[in-house]
């Protein structure tokens, strides 16, 4: 059976930072649809260990550092040898150190190319890595799913985080690039952008006062959650999505058209 008709609970998927915040979370939604889940981890150990705890049968702790391309082969590895299958699904979570707090962001006057290429390192060579590193077990399956995590911050900068919402607008340019590329194997390339999610461990700095605001002016009066995020992550790895691919989704309870 192709990727593309297999049901969440016959998946592979990884999620990159899936320890922490977000990825937690990610994490915890496709375990709760009974896939099994590869919780990558850079320094998170703890955390990550305490989640496959959860669901000892389903889920595996692996760290690995994904901007280093030998330690994502290893990755893969270890995972295969592990569920006796290769990588399904791969969600590219994972985000270089840093704070949602305006106050603290560097601006005009004082960013340089080193906050840039943090970022772009990151987010944008660590979502290489892991894509690069599935292509062959996905191409043997007859397809797969990769989902990037993006922010609507491009289509609405209400705060300006100039390093951040640079690296996720070239990981959107990737994922159409890449979905019309990968798209004659059967494997799709979408992302999922949300805005200010209440609350995560990047979020955690955002003053009161931001969160409001952003409620204010979305239609529906409430700042999205991760678990709503994850929902959709979900449903791009799903059979239902079989048809989808190069799409940014952006979950943020509409603050942002289009």
């Amino acid at each position: 059976m192709a990727v593309s008709s297999l049901p969440l609970d016959q998946q592979v998927v990884l999620v990159t930072g899936g320890a922490r915040g977000l990825g937690a979370r990610l994490t915890r939604a496709f375990l709760d649809q009974s896939a099994r889940v590869v919780v990558n981890y850079y320094q998170s150990r703890e955390a990550a260990e305490a989640l496959a705890k959860d669901a000892p049968e389903r889920a595996l702790a692996v760290q690995a550092d994904v901007r280093e391309p030998e330690a994502v082969k290893v990755l893969f590895e270890q995972a295969r040898a592990h569920f006796g299958a290769p990588i399904t699904t791969v969600v590219n979570n994972a985000l270089p150190e840093f704070t949602f707090n305006g106050d603290a962001r560097p601006d005009a006057d004082t960013l340089d190319w080193a906050h840039l290429q943090q970022q772009l390192e990151g987010v944008n060579r660590g979502a290489l890595n892991t894509i690069q590193a599935a292509l062959s077990g996905m191409r043997e399956q007859g397809g797969g799913r990769i989902i990037n995590v993006g922010t609507n911050l491009f289509q609405n900068p209400v705060v300006p985080y100039h390093d951040y919402t640079a690296g996720k607008a070239a990981l959107l340019s990737l994922t159409r690039t890449l979905a019309n590329d990968l798209g004659p194997d059967n494997i799709t390339v979408n992302m999922i952008s949300g805005g200010l999610l209440r609350t995560t461990d990047a979020s955690s700095a955002t003053p009161e006062a931001v969160f409001e605001l952003i409620a204010q002016n979305t239609p529906l009066r409430r700042v999205t959650t991760p678990e709503e995020f994850a929902d959709a992550a979900l449903f791009f790895a799903s059979p239902w999505a079989r048809a989808v691919t190069g799409q940014n989704l952006i979950v943020d309870g509409g603050l942002v058209k289009g």
